[in-house]
């Protein structure tokens, strides 16, 4: 049997992956209406050039009031897939797959971005009212109490992110990511700390996972059967009481006959300050609990950072695909020079090969 590596191309469906590495969604608060901009086609852009597989977009934000802020990258209008499309063009034509997350903030939305200080904005300062959750509980002190979501509202939510699946395709994405993760809306619905609701949508862990399994449904409903769904969740809150790893099991068991491919195994989010021990892939447990135990595949991420890091992940059958963030800002050239420390034959550009070696 051959062993996984890191350069061991993945078929999903109809799409194939020229390694597994992807780039992790990393909001870039670079956006105005929700558009993109040439920021959005030469960040991405170049780490297509760099060799990694699959290039995901930002969060992007399926209602405008879903936003995590102003500056935040947006699907919620057709006028949006026009500059996306030549996005999603260079990429493709770099050999890289393109994917985007699509996100809706919840109750952390209305907030500035990081290097405007990040704080929860009301509308007289640019952010908007109101926000909206499953449950009427601010984030933490100083973020508005969010409009607990009616059923009608739920219904409304999980048309937006249909509608943000059609318009993703229209775009040229060939991978949609589900964001249910980091303290957002969905992620919301599943933990018990921010779902106090009495109704079909909260309660029980089945109740909990209703409105993240009828948005995975939503969308498969639109997208093509030929090409991938991922979902981003975080396995644990870090809290006691919370969601934790068993639970996202429970989830991922629920999720694969929906359709979807692979759970991104991310963490934390949505209990502020909660006690995480960070460290190099303190996240890939969960990554390895959710594919052992939902026979699903799954992706790493979270302080990966070396190549012999990301390589033993695959091959000790913790994860199928290693998803990196901060490494690949540092340097968007990481998966050509993982392939060379490991010997393995990297996707260089023609227009680089005098530099290999």
């Amino acid at each position: 049997m051959t062993t996984t590596h890191l350069f061991t191309p993945l078929t999903l469906r109809g799409v194939t992956l020229r390694n597994r590495i992807v780039v992790s969604p990393m909001c870039e608060y670079s956006s105005s209406d929700g558009f993109a901009t040439d920021w959005h086609l030469v960040h991405l852009g170049s780490r297509a050039v760099g060799g990694a597989a699959l290039v995901f977009t930002e969060a992007a934000a399926v209602t405008p009031e879903g936003r995590i802020s102003p500056d935040d990258l947006g699907i919620w209008q057709d006028a949006h897939i026009e500059k996306l499309r030549q996005v999603t063009a260079f990429i493709r034509s770099q050999g890289a797959v393109a994917g985007i997350q699509l996100a809706h903030a919840g109750r952390k939305a209305s907030t500035a971005a990081p290097w405007k200080g990040g704080k929860p904005l009301d509308p007289s300062a640019g952010g908007w009212s109101p926000i909206l959750a499953p449950s009427p509980e601010a984030f933490a002190p100083g973020y508005a109490v969010p409009e607990e979501l009616s059923l009608d509202g739920i219904r409304a939510v999980v048309a937006a992110f249909a509608a943000a699946a059609r318009r993703a395709r229209a775009a040229g994405f060939e991978v949609i990511e589900l964001h249910a993760a980091h303290g957002y809306l969905l992620h919301e619905f599943l933990s018990p700390l921010s779902n106090h609701r009495g109704d079909a949508y909260g309660g029980s862990i089945e109740n909990r996972c209703r409105a993240v399994c009828e948005t995975v449904e939503a969308i498969r409903g639109v997208w093509d059967e030929s090409l991938p769904v991922f979902v981003r969740i975080s396995a644990t809150d870090w809290t006691a009481g919370g969601w934790d790893a068993a639970d996202s099991v429970a989830l991922a068991r629920r999720l694969r006959p929906l359709g979807v491919d692979v759970v991104d195994c991310s963490s934390g989010g949505n209990v502020a300050h909660a006690p995480i021990p960070a460290g190099p892939g303190y996240q890939v447990p969960f990554a390895a609990q959710v594919r052992a135990e939902a026979g699903i595949p799954t992706a790493a991420v979270g302080m990966i950072t070396a190549p012999q890091q990301a390589d033993t992940i695959l091959r000790t059958g913790q994860a199928d695909l290693v998803v990196l963030a901060r490494e690949l800002l540092r340097d968007p050239y990481w998966p050509l020079r993982a392939a060379h420390a490991l010997g393995q034959d990297g996707p260089w550009p023609v227009q680089y090969l005098r530099a290999k070696g």
